[in-house]
């Protein structure tokens, strides 16, 4: 992918426990943002974008180990030559359901596979879901990225650490629900703050499962400046961002090179 790289968030109403619901409306959302002119480098989706949090029935929803999430996008991403970072689903691996990023590249290969670190206990997803246990570091077509779910980046140390591995770009794919929408903002940028990076939030918007969420998906760049933000309807929110900005900015301010890990860590 070359510089400046060229996003579109789809910002959808999720109807929480109809699967079949959600696929159509995310396969529809593909074509009309393939279709944009300029045409995006990568597309990015909300978290639980197949089930909702309909938890007490996740384990009938969830997609058995992603199969289906999987070829549906890996064949888009081939027809049209655009990567997809394809938010989370909830996904089922044998007994347990876990709350997992499938990230692909332009030409369809699956790069990288993240699963939620910290569940949401307003929520009850510890009753129902397993927690992951590893980073969400990637290479997207020669970019260093990372993804967070939601409920992660009230963990700082995290995407402090997804930084220092070389994470130039963060993806935040979430259902961040009302009325929240000021933690929401200042946690994003914070993260896009401390860490000299950009952050990439796609929320999810409607009532679903007896929760209202807000949308307000959007980029962040490493001064902590929104550069573009939805609003609180379905939209396909697109983007251009250059990522030489990200070395300009560590270059100016060098905060890795100041950090003192033996005191504090």
């Amino acid at each position: 992918m070359a510089t400046p790289l060229r996003l579109a968030l789809i910002q959808m109403n999720i109807e929480a426990g109809k699967p079949e619901a959600n696929f159509a409306k995310i396969e529809a959302r593909l074509e009309e943002a393939a279709a944009q002119s300029p045409k995006p480098d990568l597309i990015v989706f909300p978290e639980m974008w197949n089930t909702g949090y309909a938890l007490p029935e996740i384990h009938s929803l969830a997609d058995p180990d992603g199969l289906r999430t999987k070829e549906v996008i890996s064949a888009f991403c081939r027809k049209h030559g655009i990567g997809v970072l394809a938010g989370s689903i909830a996904q089922l691996r044998g007994e347990t359901v876990t709350n997992t990023v499938h990230v692909f590249d332009r030409d369809g290969a699956e790069v990288s596979e993240y699963s939620k670190i910290h569940l949401f206990q307003l929520m009850n997803e510890h009753l129902h879901l397993q927690a992951g246990d590893r980073l969400g570091s990637f290479d997207l077509n020669g970019i260093p990225a990372a993804v967070m779910i939601c409920y992660d980046i009230r963990f700082p140390e995290l995407a402090r650490k997804l930084a220092l591995d070389g994470a130039k770009i963060l993806f935040v794919p979430a259902e961040w629900p009302h009325p929240r929408l000021h933690h929401w903002r200042t946690l994003l940028q914070a993260r896009a703050i401390e860490n000299q990076m950009f952050v990439v939030s796609c929320n999810t918007v409607g009532d679903s499962g007896g929760t209202s969420f807000f949308g307000h998906s959007m980029v962040i760049n490493p001064w902590g400046e929104v550069v573009a933000e939805a609003g609180e309807e379905e939209a396909i929110l697109s983007a251009e961002i250059d990522l030489a900005l990200v070395d300009e900015v560590r270059g100016r301010i060098p905060v890795f090179a100041d950090r003192r890990p033996t005191i504090y860590e």
